[in-house]
């Protein structure tokens, strides 16, 4: 068995990253973005990367609001599906969200079962926000609020997505 690591992703890795959603943006399970979306946001990532220094994981963590945070882009390669990458990714992702005081993790996933078990619940409605702070993130041009917002504008993006959420301890 090949073992990876986990580590926060560098410039260089941005094109690795992109090889590694293109699939899944294919099959429309992810979001295709540009390369400079990558890079400015390359603060938010963390990769997996096999013995020989290949990419064969990512995720990000993206910060919403004082006491919530959003996984995003978490992303395995085919060859490396059901070996703990995308479990180690998401761990190292919650434990940045604990280090950085967020309280709630939100996804929007098609991958149910796999968030459940890492403690999340499917979200009844948006009534994990307070009205005060939904009127604030209704400010945000970010698409990823408008998604946890579930705005009408994003809804093409969305559609067979599940919204989901952890509560963290810290």
């Amino acid at each position: 068995m090949t073992s990876f690591a986990i580590r926060r992703a560098r410039t260089p890795d941005v094109a690795g990253i992109r090889l590694l959603v293109k699939p899944l943006a294919d099959q429309r399970v992810l979001l295709e973005k540009e390369a400079v979306a990558y890079y400015e946001n390359l603060q938010e990532f963390f990769v997996a990367e096999d013995q020989d220094g290949a990419i064969v994981g990512c995720g990000a963590l993206h910060v919403m609001w004082e006491d919530i945070a959003e996984v995003r882009t978490l992303a395995t390669s085919a060859d490396w599906r059901g070996r703990g990458v995308g479990a180690a990714l998401l761990a190292r992702l919650m434990d940045e969200a604990r280090d950085i005081g967020v309280a709630r993790v939100f996804c929007l996933t098609f991958e149910v079962d796999f968030f459940r078990r890492h403690g999340f619940e499917v979200m009844a409605d948006q009534s994990v926000v307070d009205p005060v702070v939904y009127s604030e993130l209704l400010r945000s041009t970010d698409e990823g609020v408008a998604e946890f917002l579930d705005l009408a504008r994003v809804k093409p993006n969305t559609l067979g997505n599940t919204r989901m959420i952890a509560h963290i301890g810290s």
